[in-house]
C-alpha cells in the first residue's frame, strides 16, 4: 500500500512517506549489483511493490536506459506478459501481434532496469519472457515481484520480511513497524502522535499483525472511527476489522481477506487443504508432524513434502533451519485464514484430536528417553514444541472424557520443566487435569506423584505432603501397593529432605535409591542419590562423596548430559562440605557452563547459589553478595523459593550472615540490589568469570519491557490470570494472552509464573 500514481515508462511518485528497510534495501542493492534477476518473494501485504519501486528509484542513475515499471497483477493469461512489457517500453503498435523479437531489438544495447510487479498469477510467461530477454540482451537487469521464485537461471530470489518490531531493548517507536502504523495514523488523525503511553498499544497492534506493512495501514486506517486500543481490542476479527484501504488502492490491497485472498488463488486443491490442517499447528512444525497429522483423505503422506515445498515457493510458509531438522512456520495472520478454512471443511475437530494424539505419544517417547544419550536433544524438541504442547494440553483438558488422557500428557512431562515451562505451569496443568476426574486410576496415580513432586520442589510442602497421602490411597485401591511404593517412598524421602529432616530424609532416599536400581530405573535413581548428596552435606555425613560419585557415574554410564550438570553440582556441594572451595567453584562453574539455561533454571538458582558460597569463602564478599542477589532472582525466575528449599536453607542463612558480619548495610544492599537486577544470561556470565566486571546498575538490566507490557507483567505479578488481565485491561483475553506471550520472548522465559517471579523481585 501506500498509493502511487503511474505514469509509462518511468517509477510513480511516492504519495505516502516511506518507513525503514535499510537492511532490506542495502542487501537486495548488493544482489542487483552482482547478478542480472532479483526476485522479491513473500506473502500478500509484505511491502514487495514498495520496497522494489524505492529500491529501482535508489539505483536509476546505474541505468541510463531508464528505469521501468510494468504491473501485471491485472492478467491472467501468460501469453499477454511480452504483449504488456512491449506496450509499457513503448515498443510501437506492430510489436503486439509478435512482440519478443521487436523487444529483443529494442533492448539492444540499452542498459536498463525492467520492474516486473506482481509476477505470481502469469509465472509461467514471465519466466519465459525474462529467461529469454536475459539471455539475448546483455545489459538487460530484471526486478521481479511475485509470491513465488521465477525459478529462472541465475534467480537470485530475496525473501522480504515483515518490518522490524520492538525488540527487548530498543524503544517501540523505533521499530519500523510502529513508525509506519504512527505515519499512516497520522495522516487520518492529525491529532495521533506517538508517545510513550500509546507506544505500547502501537506495538502490540504490530506484533499481533507479524508486522506486516499492509495489514498495519489497514489497522491505522481504521483510526478514523477507532482508537488504538479499540482496534487492538477487535483483532481477533481481523479480516472483518481490516477491510477499509484507499479507493484507489489495487482490490487486493483494500482488505486484508483479499490480500490473503489472492495467495489462496495461487494454491492448487491440495496446498489450500494442507494449509488449512497445517493451522492446527501452533509456533511451528516440522516435517514429522506436518506428515502425521495432515496426511488422510485427499493428501497421501508422500505428498506432503512437494505440497510444503509449494506453500513454501508461494510464501505461504517459512522454513529455517534448527539443528538438524529444518522447522516451518506461518505468520499468525495466515494461520487465522486457514483456521477458517479448516473450521468450514469440517476437519477441525478430528485434526484437533490427532493433534492431541501427536503430541502426546511425543511426550510419552520424550519421557521413556529422559535418562540417556539424547536427554539434550529431547530438551531442544520440546522446548521448540512449547506452544503444540501447551495446545495439546489445553485442548484434551476441555474436552470431556479425556482425564485420563489429560493426566497422563500433563505428567509425562515432568522430566522436561520446558515441557510446561516452569513449576507454576506445572502444576496449572497438572491440578486442572487432576481436576477432571477423581476415580482412581494409573494415569491418576502418575499425575499425583508428579504434581506432589513439583510443588515439593516450589517448597509448598502442605500441597505435597496432600497428594503424597492421594498417592498412597489411589496405589491401595488400585492394588497396587508394591508397583507404586517406591515412588512414594521416593516422594517421602523428598518432603523430609526440604523440610530439613536429614536423617529421616537419608533413610528414606537410600531405600528409594535401592528401590530404584533394583528396578532398574537409573534415571529415579540418579535422582535419588542427587538428593542424598544434599542430605548428606546437610549433616557433613562424609556418604556425600559416595552419593555424588555414584550419581555421577549413573549419567557417564548412560549419556544424560543435563542430569551431569546436576552430578557435577553435587559433586562441587560435597567439596564445599569438605572445605575444598576452589574444587567445589571449579565443579560448579563447569556445571553451570554445560547448562541450557532455557530448560533450567532452578539448576541455575542452585549453581549461583553454591558460587556464592564459594566466593564467601575465598574471601571475595562484594562478589558473593552479587551472586547472593543473582540467585533470589534466578529462584524466582524458577517458580520456587528458597525459603522452602530446607537442604539449601542452612547454607544460605550461614552464607548470609557471614556477608552481613563482612560487608556494612549499604554495601550489601547495593551489591545484592544489583545481583538482583541481572538477567539470568547475564547472572551466569558473571558467574563463569572469576574476574567478571562490576554487574550493569538495575535500571539498565530490568527495563526491557515496554510500558504496556510492564502493566501486563505487573498484574501477572498479582496473580490474575490472563481472562482477569484482560478485564482489568479492557482487552480480549487472546489480546492479553498476546501481550503474555511477547513479554515470555523479550524475557528469555517460558511461563507467565516465571515473569510474575521477575517482576515481583525487580520490584524491590
Amino acid at each position: 500500500m501506500g498509493g502511487h500514481v503511474q505514469e509509462a515508462g518511468t517509477l510513480p511518485a511516492e504519495l505516502t512517506r516511506f518507513i525503514g528497510r535499510r537492511r532490506e534495501l542495502s542487501e537486495a542493492r548488493a544482489l542487483l549489483s552482482r547478478g542480472r534477476l532479483v526476485t522479491l518473494t513473500g506473502p500478500g501485504g509484505i511491502g514487495k511493490t514498495r520496497l522494489a519501486l524505492r529500491l529501482a528509484a535508489d539505483v536509476r542513475r546505474s541505468f541510463p536506459g531508464g528505469v521501468w515499471l510494468v504491473e501485471l497483477a491485472a492478467l491472467t493469461d501468460g501469453e499477454q506478459v511480452a504483449q504488456t512489457v512491449a506496450a509499457r517500453l513503448r515498443v510501437g503498435r506492430e510489436a503486439l501481434s509478435d512482440p519478443l523479437p521487436r523487444l529483443v531489438e529494442h533492448l539492444a544495447g540499452r542498459r536498463m532496469l525492467l520492474v516486473l510487479d506482481n509476477c505470481e498469477q502469469v509465472l509461467d510467461g514471465c519466466a519465459q519472457l525474462v529467461a529469454t530477454l536475459l539471455a539475448r540482451s546483455p545489459e538487460l537487469v530484471v526486478l521481479a515481484t511475485s509470491r513465488q521464485a521465477l525459478a529462472v537461471s541465475g534467480e537470485h530470489v530475496f525473501p522480504v520480511p515483515p518490518m522490524t518490531l520492538p525488540g527487548p531493548e530498543a524503544a517501540a517507536e523505533h521499530s519500523e513497524a510502529v513508525a509506519l502504523f504512527a505515519d499512516r495514523a497520522a495522516a487520518v488523525r492529525p491529532d495521533y502522535t506517538l508517545t510513550a503511553q500509546n507506544a505500547a498499544v502501537a506495538a502490540e497492534m504490530c506484533r499481533r499483525l507479524d508486522g506486516v506493512p499492509l495489514a498495519i495501514e489497514l489497522a491505522a486506517a481504521r483510526m478514523r472511527v477507532l482508537s488504538a486500543p479499540q482496534i487492538l481490542s477487535r483483532l481477533d476479527d481481523r479480516f472483518r476489522l481490516l477491510d477499509a484501504g484507499p479507493r484507489t488502492a489495487p482490490p487486493r490491497q483494500r482488505a486484508l481477506r483479499a490480500a490473503i485472498d489472492w495467495s489462496h488463488d495461487l494454491c492448487t486443491h491440495q496446498e489450500r487443504l494442507l494449509w488449512a490442517r497445517l493451522s492446527v499447528l501452533s509456533g511451528g512444525f516440522d516435517l514429522e508432524a506436518a506428515e502425521q497429522l495432515c496426511s488422510g483423505p485427499g493428501i497421501d503422506r508422500s505428498d506432503v513434502l512437494a505440497l510444503i515445498t509449494g506453500l513454501v515457493d508461494k510464501s505461504v510458509l517459512t522454513c529455517e533451519e534448527q539443528g538438524t531438522r529444518m522447522r516451518y512456520g506461518m505468520l499468525e495472520t495466515l494461520r487465522h485464514y486457514g483456521q477458517e478454512q479448516l473450521a468450514a471443511s469440517g476437519e477441525e475437530p478430528a485434526l484437533r484430536a490427532r493433534h492431541r494424539d501427536y503430541y502426546h505419544r511425543m511426550a510419552a517417547e520424550a519421557e521413556t528417553a529422559w535418562f540417556g544419550p539424547d536427554q539434550m536433544a529431547w530438551f531442544t524438541r520440546l522446548r521448540l514444541e512449547h506452544a503444540n504442547l501447551q495446545a495439546a494440553l489445553a485442548y484434551t483438558t476441555a474436552e470431556p472424557g479425556r482425564a485420563e488422557t489429560a493426566m497422563s500428557l500433563a505428567a509425562s512431562l515432568w522430566s522436561h520443566p520446558l515441557g510446561y515451562g516452569s513449576f507454576h505451569e506445572g502444576r496449572r496443568w497438572l491440578g486442572g487435569a487432576l481436576a477432571l476426574d477423581d476415580g482412581p486410576s494409573f494415569p491418576r496415580a502418575g499425575a499425583l506423584f508428579v504434581d506432589g513432586l513439583v510443588t515439593v520442589l516450589q517448597g509448598d510442602i502442605g500441597a505435597a505432603r496432600s497428594r503424597l497421602e492421594e498417592y498412597r490411597a489411589t496405589a491401595e485401591v488400585l492394588g497396587a501397593q508394591q508397583e507404586l511404593a517406591r515412588g512414594a517412598v521416593h516422594l517421602e524421602g523428598l518432603v523430609a529432605l526440604f523440610q530439613a529432616d536429614f536423617p529421616r530424609a537419608i533413610a528414606l532416599l537410600d531405600e528409594a535409591f535401592t528401590r530404584h536400581q533394583a528396578a532398574g530405573d537409573a534415571g529415579s535413581a540418579a535422582v535419588a542419590a542427587c538428593m542424598l548428596t544434599s542430605a548428606c552435606v546437610n549433616v557433613d555425613d562424609p556418604e556425600a562423596t559416595r552419593y555424588a560419585e555414584r550419581f555421577l557415574a549413573l549419567c557417564e554410564e548412560h549419556g544424560a548430559a543435563w542430569s551431569r550438570t546436576h552430578a557435577l553440582w553435587a559433586l562441587g556441594l560435597d567439596h564445599y562440605r569438605r572445605g575444598l572451595s576452589p574444587r567445589a567453584g571449579t565443579l560448579v562453574r563447569q556445571a553451570l557452563r554445560d547448562k541450557p539455561l532455557s530448560y533450567d533454571q532452578c539448576g541455575v538458582a542452585q549453581c549461583l547459589e553454591v558460587l556464592g558460597w564459594c566466593a564467601a569463602a575465598a574471601g571475595l564478599f562484594a562478589r558473593a553478595a552479587t551472586l547472593l542477589g543473582a540467585a533470589d532472582a534466578a529462584w524466582q525466575v524458577a517458580g520456587s523459593t528458597l525459603t522452602g528449599l530446607g537442604h539449601l536453607q542452612t547454607g544460605h542463612q550461614k552464607f548470609e550472615s557471614r556477608l552481613r558480619k563482612e560487608l556494612d548495610d549499604a554495601t550489601f544492599e547495593a551489591t545484592t540490589r544489583a545481583g538482583r537486577a541481572l538477567t539470568l544470561e547475564q547472572a551466569v556470565t558473571y558467574a563463569l568469570h572469576d574476574t567478571a566486571p562490576t554487574p550493569p546498575p538495575a535500571q539498565e538490566a530490568s527495563a526491557p519491557l515496554t510500558p504496556r507490557e510492564r502493566e501486563v507483567a505487573d498484574l501477572l505479578a498479582e496473580g490474575l490470570t490472563n481472562k482477569d488481565i484482560a478485564a482489568r485491561l479492557t482487552i480480549s483475553r487472546r489480546t492479553a494472552e498476546g501481550h503474555v506471550d511477547r513479554i515470555l520472548t523479550k524475557m528469555g522465559f517460558t511461563s507467565r509464573a516465571q515473569v510474575a517471579a521477575w517482576i515481583a523481585t525487580h520490584r524491590t
